[in-house]
């Protein structure tokens, strides 16, 4: 018993160690103006990286606070599709459920780059491109999988036993959403939400081809630092990606726990 508890002490260890590691590394290289080969420590120090970023002439701070509003939209008409649609494949029997399961995942099988160029035409067509909502509409797009499939697994378990039992008591279509189902099926929602947002925030290709180079995100302020070599400008702006998901993560986190705990949601 001893030494299974102690074997798994030190997994967990390795796990946290190679967690924390690339990011302890990443931090570093942004404040590191020199570090040449095959010095173990860095040469010399600097913060011309975060200075650039708050720079408001750079607007990063603009395009970072833009870039979260646009994920928070994809992310809440994701999950506004996402759970009719997981509730008709986790709990309806139909033909060609599987089928319809299946197909639902297409959208992160087929490699992005295969579709992308004909929705972007469609896109010019329907005046779409170069637009907030044209981005808004392709962001959905590899979202929508990651949604509808988290919340298909949490209606499989929760069933419909419940909400059946609340219209045997009279309450309609509404009451039982919000006072029933909503509450159920709310750790789903805080998963499904937390990885559509993270999704959405770091798309860079889609934003850059139907946004026509007109709609700037921050990951496109960021990718280019990351392919140019700049370590210090790209860890910075990958340290200010990090913690800018970590922050909406939390604040969503909070905001669906303290609406799950608050209310008594089993009495009308």
């Amino acid at each position: 018993m001893k030494r299974n508890s102690y074997i798994s002490k030190v997994i967990m260890c390795v796990i946290i160690f190679l967690l924390i590691f690339p990011l302890g590394v990443v931090l570093l290289w942004s404040f590191v103006k020199i570090w040449p080969w095959p010095n173990l420590v860095p040469r010399d120090f600097g913060i011309r990286a975060f200075e650039y970023i708050l720079n408001p002439n750079n607007k990063s701070i603009r395009i970072l606070c833009f870039s979260v509003c646009l994920s928070s939209v994809v992310t809440v008409i994701t999950l506004l599709i996402s759970i009719p649609a997981a509730k008709a494949l986790g709990v309806y029997n139909f033909k060609g459920k599987d089928f319809f399961k299946i197909l639902v995942l297409a959208p992160i099988i087929v490699p992005t780059i295969a579709v992308a160029m004909g929705i972007h035409v469609a896109f010019i067509k329907l005046g779409l491109a170069n637009t907030v909502l044209g981005v808004v509409l392709v962001h959905l797009i590899p979202c929508l999988p990651y949604g509808i499939r988290i919340l298909t697994n949490v209606f499989e378990i929760i069933g419909e036993s419940m909400e059946m039992q609340a219209r045997v008591l009279g309450a309609n279509s509404i009451q039982t959403f919000i006072r029933i189902t909503l509450p159920l099926i709310a750790p789903g929602l805080l998963s499904a939400g937390s990885l559509v947002f993270i999704v959405s925030f770091s798309q860079y290709f889609l934003t850059f081809l139907i946004g026509g180079g007109r709609i700037i995100t921050f990951s496109m302020l960021m990718f280019p630092y990351i392919q140019s070599g700049d370590r210090m400008m790209a860890c910075s702006y990958s340290i200010v990606f990090i913690l800018s998901t970590l922050v909406i993560l939390l604040i969503i986190e909070k905001i669906v726990r303290s609406y799950y705990k608050g209310e008594n949601y089993f009495y009308m």
